[in-house]
């Protein structure tokens, strides 16, 4: 398995073509996840990311307050169940 981490704050303008395109993706086998880490983030960017952990039981959505990019990366590492 393959965990694909995406720390993001304020992202509602970038994050459906994020993750359009790691949802394509095959990485040479088709088990992985996506860990999203919402990072304290006021726009509509969670109600994005819901709509598509709905659709795609891949999606892991983590909600922090705003930490910064390397402890919201951390997190989104520690909840990782993939090999790479």
């Amino acid at each position: 398995m393959i965990s694909v981490i995406i720390p993001l704050f304020n992202a509602e303008k970038t994050i459906v073509a994020a993750l359009d395109s790691v949802k394509i993706q095959t990485f040479g086998i088709a088990n992985f996840e996506i860990i999203i880490i919402n990072d304290g983030s006021t726009d509509d960017s969670l109600e994005i990311l819901n709509i598509y952990k709905e659709k795609d039981s891949r999606i892991i959505i983590i909600n922090q307050k705003n930490l910064g990019i390397s402890i919201a990366r951390n997190n989104g590492i520690k909840k990782a169940q993939g090999e790479y």
